[in-house]
């Protein structure tokens, strides 16, 4: 049984009739549906994550590897196991605001980070791609970051059709280490 599940159906007086279903409890998602942690404005020193990130320690703040202008950082809220975000250290939201040296790097940090991820757990595909703009679906609109999400010949199960769940099997510190000592050197 997994942690936070439940396997007998429960009675909660006012909240519902036992109806045989299991629950997969996952109440840390609930700061992210509410947008705990997403910058208040459009500036730098509005509490941006990823403005935040690069003076932590790798471990404390999941950052996988540094270059000179932009990091990689799992991402908190995954898609699947090993999902990573490139990051510009700069503060900026729209990819045509990166300079060609910028612009350089996150395209040479995605491709290390297809191959530690191949390397590490051996993906069998990749989406790769930005939300620009909040309309686009960036959680975070205001500091552009692009999703480097691993892929495997069927890893899609009923968890997220049906449960609207993902399962993933490893801790984020975890995953962090395996892919941070499986990151291609220059």
């Amino acid at each position: 049984m997994l942690i936070g599940m439940t396997s007998e159906p429960e009675l909660q007086e006012g909240v519902g009739e036992p109806d045989g279903f299991q629950r997969l409890w996952t109440p840390h998602r609930m700061a992210y549906i509410k947008g705990e942690g997403k910058p208040s404005g459009p500036g730098e020193g509005d509490g941006c994550p990823f403005c935040g990130i690069p003076a932590k320690s790798d471990e404390e703040g999941l950052v996988v590897a540094r270059g000179e202008r932009v990091y990689a950082v799992l991402n908190l809220y995954p898609y699947n196991g090993g999902h990573l975000m490139v990051v510009p250290y700069r503060h900026v939201a729209d990819y045509t605001e990166l300079d060609d040296a910028e612009t350089a790097e996150l395209g040479a940090l995605t491709k290390r980070a297809m191959t530690a991820l191949r390397t590490a757990s051996g993906a069998h595909g990749f989406n790769i791609g930005m939300n620009q703009g909040a309309a686009a679906g960036a959680g975070i609109a205001a500091h552009l970051h692009q999703h480097v999400v691993p892929r495997w010949g069927g890893d899609t199960n009923f968890m997220p059709v049906v449960g609207h769940t993902k399962v993933l099997p490893q801790l984020l510190a975890d995953t962090r280490k395996m892919l941070a000592d499986a990151w291609p050197r220059d």
